[in-house]
């Protein structure tokens, strides 16, 4: 129930993050009265507030670096009575609205260097950053932004080496298939036997769709998919090729939602489960969606938002 709770509000932040932007005049994050209220019992954190006078982007940066500058990172006693969702909504926050790719080494290696006060409190962004830019629940999963996250944890005294390990593990699967870097190659066969090359398939963009038969999540975005008239525009004209892959074992349960899929997708299975044995792809969630180009980079990595590969696609062709 808590860690629904977290995701409401990690949700909640996403949506302010990704649809408000930077706040035209006043503060940049305004507190509720309930908030004011619970921040005079002392146990919520309120982030900086940047000066009125700045434009929207110049508070967008000042608060790229002064967010946490009201947060007491040597009071250990503060995390063990704060509310969990409150603070799992101030990171969201803080890495949607104020973070953007280009500052992320720089702004997430500085926030966990301010954590690394105590290993209580690196603990705890640890935790919030595994939340926010890790679950596969979150909204606002995103590698670029853990990355650096993970760094920091390989880098710290505060923690052993056992403890180092489940984030070895994380960072190898973060910098594989990044987005703006190529992907990785992979064999898949067809209901017929026949084998080809991810590489192979020819087309300006290749959306892999990551599916496992009769999974309610799957449907939702092969329905999506199949609703979107821009995708099945390109997708009539041969811009866009769609690669349905099933990367488990159980075949007769993949024979039988084959119909399931349009003709004119390529819905194959990964013989020999290459992908997960190696791990050349991140599979710990399903559905999965990647968005390449005509060279195989990776446009969209690892998510399951139908709007944002219509985005990603929109933006490549303005460009």
């Amino acid at each position: 129930m808590k860690r629904a709770l977290i995701y409401v509000c990690v949700s909640i932040a996403a949506a302010c993050a990704v649809c408000c932007g930077p706040r035209r005049g006043g503060n940049n994050v305004a507190a509720t009265d309930d908030e004011a209220a619970r921040h005079e019992q002392g146990r919520v954190f309120l982030p900086a507030l940047a000066p009125s006078m700045l434009s929207p982007e110049d508070k967008a940066a000042y608060l790229n670096e002064h967010y946490w500058d009201r947060f007491d990172f040597a009071d250990t006693l503060f995390i063990a009575e704060a509310d969990t969702a409150h603070m799992a909504t101030a990171f969201a926050v803080y890495a949607g609205r104020y973070v953007p790719d280009s500052l992320a080494s720089e702004s997430m290696s500085r926030l966990m260097a301010k954590a690394s006060e105590s290993k209580r409190m690196f603990d705890y962004f640890m935790m919030l950053a595994e939340v926010v830019l890790h679950d596969p629940n979150s909204p606002l999963r995103n590698d670029e932004l853990y990355i650096p996250v993970l760094e920091a944890a390989l880098r710290s005294d505060l923690l052993d080496e056992y403890e180092k390990m489940p984030y070895e593990y994380d960072l190898d699967m973060a910098l594989r298939n990044r987005v703006g870097r190529a992907a990785t190659d992979f064999e898949y066969t067809s209901e017929s036997g026949r084998s080809g090359r991810m590489y192979d398939i020819e087309a300006d963009y290749l959306l892999i769709f990551v599916s496992n038969p009769g999974c309610p999540m799957c449907r939702d975005v092969r329905e999506q998919i199949v609703a979107s008239p821009m995708l099945n525009e390109l997708i009539e004209r041969g811009t866009l090729k769609v690669l349905v892959i099933y990367p488990d074992e159980d075949l007769e349960a993949w024979r039988e939602h084959l119909s399931d899929y349009p003709s004119s997708w390529i819905n194959a299975y990964d013989r020999g489960m290459t992908i997960s044995k190696e791990r050349l792809y991140d599979l710990k969630a399903i559905p999965s969606l990647y968005l390449l180009d005509a060279d195989k980079r990776v446009m969209a990595k690892d998510c399951t938002d139908v709007e944002y590969i219509e985005r990603a696609i929109s933006a490549a062709e303005e460009s």
